[in-house]
């Protein structure tokens, strides 16, 4: 059905598709320098492209990324060993696996267990994809992870997990982090405005001063290389502000997972929502349609480029604040469906699992699809398309995602931050796909989200 080609010819295909990008290196050296001197900067700027024709950027690391600790740019020696990292895990993240299903643990400790593990899980379905590919060529050395364990001077620190050039993936980076400290008291104004109610504490001298803060999650992002098969995102979090003694005061769970296409297969997008729906209602099938329809919605909404007027892809779920009420994306509470006399430390316990089932979604939703799409065969225009769609990626991520911004404003590391964008992306003056073809397909759902499934 799909029409497999294996071993050399699909190689040799991916190869000359490739080297289309390598005819704008004019293009590329001017904007290379310029996009690294804005990264360094932190700075926002405008920047006016005039090129008539095609040109292509390739954020292609040369070296691997480095190991960081205590502050950026100092670099460790990157090949330590499976036991040095997980000794280094144990430093930075107070939780381990065994934790997550410990009830009487706190919460931050089990998110932790929790996010370990989901970052192992998707780790290790990818590469037995590139195992898998690797097989079939014949190939006895796949494609592994690398590892880049980072610490926070302020505390806490990551474990980014990167895996570029593959036979399946392009790129592929899956990172957690747990990370603590205090609040500055423009991001308690900015947290109050969403309907939070945290007040500044004083320091010895009478000034105000955030109150402190714990925040862990896992976040990924996978471009792989057939343009059939779909570029994915997912993100899974926790914060929580605590008092001088550590003590919870405010919390909350926020997180998704949305599916890129560069084309179109409907039966694609109706499997990676239907496993989503499955999954979030496990458990609590009274909520399935509050949960779901509302989490839609949100992410149809969130995930658009607005100055396009087209979203990033065929959606997900999005959900962000979520703590004693289930709101949609303007904050408004949604009718939910409460167990009778549910207690505070039952309802957090229903809301831990809810984030179990989601993380747990993540790969029965999306990787039998690149399994299915990997080997499809595929065209110079058709790679082509795929590199104009990432660019449309990279637009969303530097001018609307939250978390990038925020990240690069507040002075976050810029590697993990910039972990989402693709290898290459590529802009054409004007392009528009030409009616009715596999690409004005896609770019009709894109301007108006369809429902691909009823709960």
């Amino acid at each position: 059905m799909f029409g497999m080609r294996r071993g050399a010819a699909r190689i040799a295909m991916a190869a000359a598709s490739r080297r289309a990008y390598s005819s704008s290196k004019s293009s590329e050296s001017i904007i290379r320098p310029l996009f690294q001197s804005v990264l360094a900067s932190g700075t926002a700027v405008a920047v006016g492209l005039t090129y008539v024709n095609a040109f292509s950027l390739d954020w292609r690391a040369k070296k691997p990324l480095p190991v960081s600790k205590v502050g950026p740019n100092r670099d460790l020696d990157f090949q330590m060993s499976d036991v040095e990292v997980e000794l280094k895990v144990r430093n930075i993240f107070t939780g381990g696996e065994v934790h997550e299903k410990d009830a009487g643990k706190p919460t931050k400790e089990r998110m932790q267990g929790l996010v370990l593990r989901i970052q192992r899980e998707i780790c290790s379905a990818l590469e037995e994809l590139e195992a898998k590919a690797a097989k079939e060529d014949g190939d006895a050395a796949p494609k592994k992870f690398q590892q880049d364990l980072w610490e926070r001077e302020e505390g806490g620190g990551g474990l980014t997990r990167v895996m570029q050039d593959g036979r399946v993936f392009e790129k592929a980076g899956v990172a957690v982090s747990a990370v603590h400290g205090r609040l500055t008291p423009a991001a308690v104004r900015m947290m109050n405005s969403r309907g939070k109610e945290i007040e500044l504490e004083k320091d010895a001298n009478g000034k105000p001063i955030g109150p402190k803060f714990f925040a862990c999650g896992v976040s990924l992002v996978i471009h792989p290389h057939n343009p059939h098969a779909p570029t994915s995102h997912a993100n899974y979090r926790y914060f929580e502000v605590t008092d001088e003694e550590g003590r919870e005061k405010v919390w909350w769970f926020g997180g998704g997972s949305d599916l890129t296409p560069s084309y179109l297969y409907e039966e694609d997008a109706v499997h990676f929502h239907q496993t989503i729906a499955d999954h979030v209602t496990k458990g609590d099938e009274k909520n399935a349609k509050t949960y779901y329809s509302t989490f839609k919605k949100w992410c149809d909404d969130y995930f658009r480029i607005t100055h396009r007027g087209e979203c990033r892809g065929v959606g997900g779920i999005f959900f962000d604040d979520l703590s004693k009420q289930v709101r949609d994306k303007d904050g408004n509470a949604v009718e939910e469906v409460k167990a009778e006399e549910e207690t505070a430390e039952q309802l957090k316990e229903r809301r831990f699992k809810f984030m179990q089932n989601v993380g747990e979604s993540f790969v029965p939703s999306y990787a039998p699809i690149v399994d299915k799409r990997r080997n499809t065969p595929f065209t110079e225009k058709e790679k082509e398309w795929q590199a104009l769609r990432r660019g449309r990626y990279a637009e969303f991520n530097l001018v609307y995602d939250r978390g990038t911004k925020f990240g690069l404003q507040s002075g976050g590391r810029v590697e993990s931050i910039m972990m989402s964008l693709p290898l290459s992306a590529r802009w054409e003056y004007c392009h528009k796909p030409e009616a009715g073809s596999a690409e004005d397909t896609l770019l009709a759902v894109l301007k108006n989200p369809r429902e691909w499934i009823h709960v």
